[in-house]
C-alpha cells in the first residue's frame, strides 16, 4: 500500500502520540473509491465522561444498588444446589435432554470459526505494529486506545467460539516468533494481546450472564469443542483434509469430535497463565473439578472406546442421578483421590518386594515371591493407565502435569526391569534376575518424591522444582558437551607419555566430576602423569571453568527461575490446577476400571468391541464398571448428594453469634464489625439513591459505566449468530473503533484481503 509518491503509507493505529482524545483524528482514505490522495476521513473522539450531579436522573438509573445486590446474589446461586423448579433428567443433567437420542447434537455447529480466526488475525496485525511489554499493554493509555476498542468489537454474546479463536491466534503468533526474527518481539506482543483480549471477553461473558444459565454459558465458552476448519469454504476443506484421521478410521475416537479442541486446552498448550488465572476461568475450572459441570470431553485416542452416548455440557444434580453412576469415576476430584490411593498401593507393594527380595545370587532369584507377583500384575495396570493418559489428550498436555516426568521415569524403569526379569527366568540365569531387581531398586528415588508431589501439588517449592530441574538438565547437558573436549584432550595426552600411562576415559571423567562438584582434587595431582605442563594446565583450566564459572551461572539461572515463579505464584498454581482438571476429565472407558482390572478389560472387552453393536457394548461396559466399582460409586453418590453443591465455609459469611464475636464487642474496635451485621432500614436506603444516579444514565455523557455495559444494543442481530455478521454502531461516542481500515497483502501475513 503506497502513498502518492510511491512510498509506503503509514498505517493508522489506535494510539496517536501527542494527541488528546478530544482532538479530531484523521486517516487517509484507501478504500479505492477514487477519492483524491489528500482526502481524509475525520471523526470526533468522545469527550471524557463526567459524573452527574447529586439528585439528577434518580428514576433513570440503569444499574441501581438493588440490581447490584441482585447480581451478587445471582452469582451466589451458582454455588448452591439446583432449585425445585429446575428439573434435571434421569441422568442428573440440567438442562434435561430434549430427546431420547444417545448423542446430543453439537449446538455450535453453525458458528463461523474459520472466518473468525482469520478476521481476528487481521485485526490484531493491523492494531499492533510495535513491541510492547505486558505491563505496557495493561496501562490506561493502551487500554483506552487499543485493548478496549478490540474487546468492544469482538465481544458477542451469541458467539461462544470467540475466546477459542483468540487463543488459536495466540498459538500461531507464538509459533511465528520462533522463525521470524525480524518480527519476533512484535509477534510476542500480538500473542499477549490475544490472551489479554480473551480474558476480557471471558469476563464480560461472566458479567452479562448470571445465575445457572450464565454458568452454563461460561462453560460452553471454555469446554465446548470447536474445529479450526469449521464452516470453512469447500475448497479450503478439500485442500487441507483429504481423508479421515487414522483414529477415526479405526474407531479409536468419536467421529463427531474429529480435530475438535476446547478453549481450555488451547490455553494450556499456549501456556496462557494470565488467562487461566482469571476469576471467570477459575470458576469453571473449579466446577468441572468438583463435578458440578459435566460434559463429554474431546480426546486424541481411546484404548477402550465406548462412543454410544455423548453428553452435552450440563449441570449435575446428584439427587436425580442413579446411585451407581459410572460417569462419576472420571470426575477430576474423584479421580484424583482414587489415583492417590492407587499410587499408595503401588508404593506399598514396591516396598514389600524390595524388603523380601533374595539377598544372595542363586536359585532364589529364579523364583517369583508372592509380593513380586502381585506387584508386577498391579504395576502393569498402573502403567497401562499412565500410557492411556498420555494418549487421551496428547503428550503436550500430559507433560504440563506437575509429576508427569516422575511417572514416565517409573514406566521406563518398570519395563526395563520386567524385560530383564523375564530374560533371566527364561535363560535360568540368577545373575540376570539379580540385575533386574537392582534396576527396580532405582525406582525408589522416583516413587517417594512422587507421593509428596501428589499430596502437596500446589506447593510453590514443588512447582519451582519442576521448572528448575528443566533448567538444570539443559545446562548440564550443554556443559558436558562443551567440557567433552577437555576429556578427549587429556585422554590423548596419556597416550603420548613414555611407558604409556593407562588412564582411560572413565578414570579421567571421574576425576573431572569430582573437581566439578568440589569433592576431591585427585585429578589435579595425577594430571602430571599425562604431561608435566599440559596436563595440569588443562585440569586447572577445567576447574576454573567448571567449578567456578559453570556453578555460578547455574545458581544465577536457578535463582532467576525461582524468582520469576514466586512473583507469579498465584498464576502458576492456578495454571497447574487447570491442567489437573482438564486432564482429569476422561472419555476413555478404560479409566473406569481400577488396576489391574483395566488390563483384563482391555484384553476381554476390546475384542467384544468389534463383535457387538455400540448399544450392546455400552450395556456390557457399564454393567462391568458398576459391578467392579459398586462400593466406590455408592460412597461417591452418598457424599455428593449432601456436599456437592454445598457452599464452602470459606465463601459463607461468618456466624453472627459466637463466643469470639461476643468477646470482640467488648474491645475498642467492636463497632467496626457490628455496623455491618444488620441491614440498613428502608429510610436509609432511600437516602442512598443518589449512588444509583452516579452509576446510571442513558447516554455516554451522563453515565460512563452504563455506556460501557450497554453492549448488546450496539449491534444488530446476525443471521448465523456470528460476530462478523453484525453491524458496527454509528455512534462514535459509544464505539471508539467505529471506523474501517484496509490493509494489503504485503502488510498482512494472513491469507486473503478481506476488510477488517
Amino acid at each position: 500500500m503506497n502513498g502518492a509518491n510511491g512510498s509506503p503509507a503509514a498505517r493508522p493505529t489506535f494510539l496517536e502520540e501527542g494527541r488528546m482524545h478530544s482532538d479530531p483524528v484523521s486517516f487517509t482514505d484507501f478504500d479505492g473509491t477514487g477519492a483524491s490522495p489528500g482526502a481524509h476521513l475525520e471523526f470526533q473522539a468522545p469527550q471524557r465522561p463526567t459524573l452527574p450531579k447529586r439528585g439528577t436522573l434518580r428514576a433513570e438509573s440503569a444499574k441501581s444498588i438493588s440490581e447490584a445486590l441482585r447480581l451478587a446474589q445471582s452469582r451466589e446461586e451458582q454455588e448452591t444446589l439446583l432449585g425445585e423448579h429446575e428439573q434435571a433428567d434421569d441422568d442428573g443433567c440440567y438442562p434435561p435432554r430434549s430427546s431420547d437420542e444417545p448423542r446430543a447434537p453439537n449446538p455450535h455447529r453453525s458458528l463461523p470459526v474459520y472466518t473468525t480466526i482469520h478476521k481476528i488475525r487481521r485485526l490484531i496485525i493491523a492494531s499492533i505494529d510495535d513491541p510492547y511489554s505486558l505491563e505496557q499493554l495493561k496501562s490506561p493509555r493502551m487500554n483506552v486506545a487499543v485493548i478496549r476498542p478490540l474487546v468492544e468489537h469482538l465481544y458477542d454474546p451469541d458467539d461462544v467460539s470467540m475466546v477459542y479463536c483468540l487463543l488459536v491466534n495466540r498459538v500461531q503468533f507464538l509459533r511465528e516468533q520462533s522463525y521470524q526474527a525480524h518480527h519476533q518481539t512484535v509477534n510476542i506482543t500480538r500473542a499477549n494481546v490475544c490472551e489479554l483480549i480473551a480474558s476480557r471477553v471471558l469476563r464480560r461473558y461472566d458479567e452479562d450472564h448470571q445465575g445457572r444459565e450464565g454458568l452454563l454459558m461460561l462453560a460452553n465458552v471454555l469446554v465446548a469443542g470447536f474445529e479450526p476448519f469449521q464452516n470453512a469454504p469447500a475448497e479450503v476443506i478439500h485442500h487441507n483434509r483429504t481423508d479421515l484421521h487414522w483414529t477415526i478410521r479405526w474407531g479409536l475416537t468419536r467421529p463427531e469430535y474429529q480435530r475438535m479442541l476446547t478453549a481450555l486446552e488451547v490455553a494450556i498448550v499456549s501456556e496462557s497463565k494470565n488467562f487461566l488465572s482469571s476469576s471467570a476461568c477459575q470458576k469453571i475450572v473449579e466446577n468441572v473439578y468438583r463435578g458440578r459441570i459435566i460434559y463429554t470431553p474431546t480426546s486424541f485416542m481411546d484404548f477402550l472406546p465406548d462412543h454410544y452416548k455423548n453428553r452435552g455440557i450440563s449441570l449435575y444434580d446428584p439427587r436425580k442421578a442413579p446411585y451407581l453412576n459410572q460417569y462419576r469415576l472420571i470426575v477430576p476430584r474423584t479421580r484424583n483421590v482414587i489415583e492417590v490411593v492407587q499410587f499408595v498401593v503401588l508404593l506399598v507393594l514396591y516396598v514389600l518386594v524390595m524388603v523380601y527380595k533374595a539377598r544372595t545370587i542363586g536359585p532364589t532369584h529364579l523364583k517369583f515371591t508372592i509380593y513380586e507377583l502381585v506387584f508386577t500384575i498391579y504395576a502393569m495396570g498402573w502403567v497401562l493407565d499412565e500410557i492411556a493418559s498420555v494418549c487421551e489428550h496428547g503428550w503436550t498436555v500430559h507433560t504440563e502435569n506437575l509429576w508427569s516426568f516422575l511417572d514416565i521415569t517409573f514406566v521406563v524403569i518398570f519395563w526395563t526391569y520386567f524385560i530383564i526379569r523375564l530374560h533371566g527366568l527364561t535363560t535360568d540365569d540368577g545373575s540376570t534376575s539379580k540385575l533386574a531387581l537392582d534396576i527396580l531398586s532405582m525406582a525408589a528415588p522416583v516413587l517417594l518424591p512422587r507421593l509428596a508431589f501428589c499430596l502437596m501439588s500446589e506447593n510453590m517449592l514443588f512447582i519451582s522444582l519442576r521448572a528448575m530441574m528443566a533448567d538444570f538438565t539443559f545446562l548440564t547437558v550443554l556443559a558436558v558437551w562443551c567440557f567433552g573436549g577437555f576429556l578427549i584432550a587429556m585422554r590423548w595426552l596419556s597416550e603420548t607419555q613414555d611407558g604409556y600411562s593407562p588412564h582411560g576415559f572413565m578414570t579421567i571423567a571421574k576425576w573431572m566430576l569430582w573437581i566439578w562438584f568440589g569433592l576431591d582434587g585427585t585429578g589435579i595431582q595425577r594430571s602430571e602423569e599425562m604431561h608435566w605442563f599440559l596436563g595440569p594446565t588443562l585440569m586447572i583450566t577445567f576447574a576454573f571453568l567448571g567449578n567456578t564459572l559453570f556453578l555460578t551461572i547455574l545458581v544465577a539461572m536457578l535463582s532467576n527461575t525461582y524468582t520469576n515463579l514466586a512473583q507469579n505464584a498465584t498464576a502458576e498454581i492456578q495454571f497447574r490446577r487447570a491442567v489437573l482438571t482438564f486432564e482429569g476429565v476422561k472419555s476413555d472407558a478404560l479409566f473406569a476400571y481400577r488396576p489391574p482390572f483395566n488390563v483384563l478389560a482391555l484384553l476381554i472387552l476390546l475384542p467384544l468391541k468389534w463383535v457387538l453393536s455400540d448399544r450392546w457394548f455400552h450395556k456390557v461396559n457399564i454393567t462391568a464398571v458398576r459391578v467392579l466399582n459398586a462400593p466406590i460409586l455408592l460412597a461417591v453418590s452418598l457424599y455428593e448428594r449432601r456436599y456437592l453443591w454445598k457452599r464452602s465455609k470459606m465463601l459463607s459469611p461468618p456466624r453472627k453469634h459466637t463466643w469470639l464475636t461476643m468477646w470482640e464487642r467488648f474491645g475498642a474496635h467492636g463497632d467496626l464489625q457490628a455496623v455491618f451485621e444488620t441491614d440498613p432500614p428502608q429510610s436509609v436506603i432511600d437516602e442512598m439513591d443518589d449512588v444509583d444516579d452516579v452509576l446510571g444514565g442513558d447516554d455516554w455523557d451522563n453515565g460512563y459505566v452504563n455506556a460501557l455495559r450497554a453492549r448488546r444494543d450496539s449491534r444488530a442481530t446476525s443471521v448465523a449468530s456470528g460476530v462478523w455478521g453484525r453491524t458496527m454502531s454509528r455512534d462514535p461516542g459509544r464505539r471508539m473503533n467505529g471506523f474501517r481500515r484496509r490493509s494489503t497483502r504485503d502488510e498482512m501475513s494472513g491469507p486473503g484481503d478481506a476488510e477488517v
